[in-house]
């Protein structure tokens, strides 16, 4: 069984405990075992209401972030180290066992050119720094390839395998998003393939990062490709349906991504675990 995670942006613009907590009987219901929780200041997160909602509704944590558009692994990787080092700290500290997402860089930040060789050199370098700082923490540490125009460095599954091969770190995991592989990867098909070896979560998310099954991404050819390579771990729905002021422009956010809000957790909840069950993959709770 995969465990149905949710990314909070579906219900929430941000970590909020006292706005999350009255709706967790109905997303437990919905199958929902896991929270994401964007850590977009990590050190103003609620630690102990955080960890006692997790625990009363028991669901498992996982932390998510893109570096502050001040912060470069390249030219100044001691404080990019710093800002993540908080991150890894609250992530342990909400009882979560990963931090995902663009741990690598900014969102919305390109050159708009290829990466260069330094700048490829200068993430590896960091990132087996990276890694060696969440196993002390007792984290793994996902990496998010993203599409081109939120990122130049890393788009594609084979781009993240390649960095964490020079690392040569055994924590750190491919964190897909089909959003971003309906965009950057030749099939769905391939783009799971490749990060197989590595693949440690992944983002359900929609063309138009709304409604699950309302748009054009082929979701039988995404749960068959996950089915495909046996991967049993976490898939959690990530849509913009909220989403805080101090990522928008990153993500280029600019209009609601569902007629009606709601839809994104009562109609697409439903529909991602129906068609996980016909590729044989159980989602969330059978």
């Amino acid at each position: 069984m995969n465990v149905l995670g949710l990314h909070v942006f579906a219900i929430a613009p941000e970590w909020n405990v006292a706005q999350i907590e009255p709706q967790m009987e109905r997303l437990k219901s919905l199958g929902v075992g896991l929270l994401e929780i964007p850590l977009l200041r990590p050190d103003e997160i609620d630690i102990g209401g955080t960890r006692e909602l997790a625990e009363r509704h028991d669901v498992e944590l996982i932390c998510s972030l893109g570096l502050p558009r001040s912060l470069d692994v390249v030219e100044r990787p001691d404080e990019a180290l710093t800002f993540l080092g908080t991150a890894m700290e609250a992530t342990r500290a909400i009882g979560g066992t990963a931090l995902a997402g663009v741990t690598y860089g900014t969102i919305g930040k390109t050159t708009g050119r290829a990466p260069t060789t330094r700048e490829i050199d200068g993430i590896c370098s960091y990132l087996e720094r990276a890694g060696r700082q969440a196993a002390s923490h007792g984290l793994r540490l996902g990496v998010e390839p993203c599409n081109r125009y939120e990122t130049h460095l890393l788009n594609r599954g084979a781009d993240a395998v390649a960095v964490i091969e020079r690392t040569g770190a055994d924590n750190i995991f491919v964190h897909l998003d089909t959003y971003h592989m309906n965009i950057e990867e030749e099939s769905f098909e391939a783009g799971f393939r490749a990060a197989a070896p590595y693949l440690g979560y992944v983002h359900v998310s929609e063309a138009n990062r709304g409604v699950p099954g309302r748009g054009t991404v082929d979701w039988a050819k995404v749960m068959k490709a996950m089915a495909d390579i046996g991967y049993g771990g976490p898939v959690a729905l990530e849509s913009m349906n909220h989403v805080h002021e101090d990522i928008a422009g990153g993500l280029a956010v600019w209009r609601p991504v569902a007629e009606n809000p709601d839809d994104v957790i009562a109609v697409g909840l439903p529909f991602l675990r129906r068609e996980a069950k016909k590729a044989g993959l159980t989602l969330g709770r059978a």
